[in-house]
């Protein structure tokens, strides 16, 4: 009986330790309400695996309870339903009083969403990451989905991916070849032309050294006469201000001269302007002297021309 006592103690004993074992190490919570769902993604699921987290902003409330494969024949699609295990117990609501706590519906109504990202880039296994992104579409699937789904949307890491598959890498390629291509074709041209260029650089650079080397022996040579020249300018200048302050005065007498000069012929010429003028009495007078002159003047030519022909009209003069 004691024997009997033993084996079923020990028994007992090894289920409570593997009960303990997938409570505390698994995903077995037999006291822990639950709540299922099933999240379909469309591209790869690599890394994701049965017992891989769950998690709402890092803090894990699930885990992955089944991976599988949805084909359809028709349309040659293939679809990755994910369903997973929920634990709400890890959520608390503030003043949980006043509210009830949502389900999973509930939830993805007020836009949760999933998306599956990389959890280590060493054994590349993947998580899924839930959160709320109202603004995101919620695209279901009602034909493959048989119990609650959770919208997914695309994660970084698939934008990357997308955006790398979509870029031309050929094109790329082709022009990246072309343009090493043309650096090759540049570079053999270099190695032609570029000995020549160096030595005609080469030259002129020597050619432009002797052009400075004789312009500064010439420079050199004029240096003297230059400095000769300059000391010659320099004693004209000083000369020339010595005279000019030595004649300074006679300079100003003579231009006082010319100045009283001036206001002599000055008025002189007014004279003269007002002797000429139309009703000046100079200039009637004048005019008459010059009637009388003139008429003088023919009176001695009609007596010369009575003498050429009468020359005895000197001896005997004219009859009355």
């Amino acid at each position: 009986m004691n024997k009997q006592a033993l084996v079923g103690a020990f028994v007992l004993g090894g289920t409570g330790l593997l009960v303990a074992a997938f409570v505390l190490f698994g995903n077995f919570h037999p006291f822990t309400r639950t709540e299922k769902a099933v999240l379909i993604f469309h591209g790869a699921s690599s890394g994701l695996a049965v017992g891989s987290p769950v998690t709402f902003r890092g803090v894990q409330v699930g885990a992955v309870d089944r991976v599988v494969i949805e084909y359809n024949p028709a349309t040659k699609d293939a679809y990755i339903p994910v369903y997973v295990t929920m634990r709400p117990d890890n959520i608390v609501l503030t003043n949980s009083s006043h509210h009830a706590r949502p389900n999973m519906a509930e939830l993805v109504r007020q836009g949760l969403r999933g998306e599956m990202n990389l959890k280590s880039f060493v054994t590349g296994s993947s998580e899924i990451d839930l959160d709320f992104a109202p603004n995101t579409p919620a695209v279901l699937h009602p034909d493959i989905a048989q119990i609650t789904e959770i919208p997914t949307r695309q994660s970084t890491i698939e934008a990357m991916t997308k955006s790398f598959q979509d870029l031309p890498l050929r094109q790329i390629g082709e022009n990246a070849d072309a343009t090493l291509a043309s650096v090759r074709k540049l570079s053999d041209q270099l190695d032609r032309d570029l000995p020549a260029l160096v030595q005609s650089v080469r030259e002129t650079s020597d050619h432009s050294r002797e052009m400075i080397d004789a312009a500064r022996k010439i420079v050199t040579d004029l240096e003297p006469t230059l400095t000769h020249t300059l000391t010659s300018v320099d004693r004209l200048a000083s000369t020339g201000a010595t005279q000019l302050d030595a004649r300074g005065k006679e300079l100003h007498t003579v231009l006082l001269s010319t100045n009283d000069a001036v206001r002599q012929a000055t008025k002189s010429l007014a004279n003269l302007d007002s002797m000429t003028s139309p009703r000046s009495a100079d200039r009637a007078n004048l005019e008459a002297s010059l009637r009388d002159i003139a008429a003088a003047a023919s009176a001695m030519r009609g007596f010369a021309t009575d003498v050429e022909r009468n020359p005895q009209l000197l001896l005997t003069g004219r009859r009355p």
